[in-house]
């Protein structure tokens, strides 16, 4: 069986705010495209375009009616990899495959040694482990590994596929150890969660609840837009607006 580190120097891992999740998911899509050839052996599809379209993901997003004191709406759960600190995924894996890095906390998968036992996806609580029928391997979220520490890129894009693609923000990446860091002092001040925190597996991913309509802050009155200058440019600009006000 495999052995988890004694300590990880850092604790990389995402913020989920499902205040601001509109199911878009271009986290799903952005993620499926930069994983397609990405680090870990690509994700696969079977009949991509048939009858039985299916094939590995390693993010999805559900989405749920909530009724309820806190809550009345649709509210969308994005679902991976947690990274947790005592992953079951890591210790039942009869090959070493799955491991848990020492420097930042990333559960990985081997794919030149994992046999597609599956006896990690039996051991995660979360669902967030995929088999693919045509490589024979697990397969998981990485953080985007081969992207958050890749020199070749921009800084600021050195951050999961899928953080970069949301467009609300509703996703961030950070040192979860460094209670200093953003995405730390967004927890403490957002309530941020363990998803099933009584299994004990520690999750470094941390989920920040919707809020109640009482605890929004009140939107801000649009100021007055200026006048066009009544150039054709202009008047088509005020077309596409009229338009997507309907």
């Amino acid at each position: 069986m495999t052995t988890l580190p004694e300590k990880t120097d850092k604790s990389l891992g995402l913020v989920i705010d499902l205040d601001i999740c509109v199911g878009c998911h271009a986290c799903v899509t952005s993620c499926k495209e930069w994983n397609t050839g990405g680090y870990s052996a690509p994700l696969t599809d079977q009949e991509p375009y048939g009858e039985d379209p299916h094939g590995a993901f390693l993010n999805r997003v559900h989405s749920y009616e909530i009724d309820n004191d806190h809550w009345k709406g649709t509210v969308h759960f994005p679902r991976s990899c947690l990274h947790c600190e005592t992953p079951d995924c890591v210790t039942v894996c009869p090959t070493g495959a799955s491991y848990k890095r020492e420097e930042d906390g990333i559960v990985l998968v081997n794919p030149d040694t994992c046999i597609g036992c599956k006896l990690c996806s039996w051991a995660c609580p979360y669902g967030a482990r995929e088999y693919d029928y045509d490589d024979g391997v697990m397969k998981k979220c990485t953080l985007c590994v081969d992207r958050i520490y890749n020199e070749t890129i921009p800084e600021e894009d050195r951050v999961p596929a899928c953080v970069k693609a949301c467009p609300t923000g509703a996703r961030a990446f950070g040192d979860l150890a460094d209670p200093d860091s953003a995405v730390s002092q967004n927890v403490a001040a957002r309530d941020g969660f363990n998803l099933l925190d009584e299994f004990g597996y520690k999750p470094v991913n941390k989920y920040l609840p919707p809020r109640k309509a009482s605890d929004r802050t009140p939107q801000v009155a649009a100021t007055p837009q200026a006048q066009g200058d009544g150039s054709a440019l202009d008047k088509l600009f005020a077309w596409a607006d009229r338009a997507l006000s309907r």
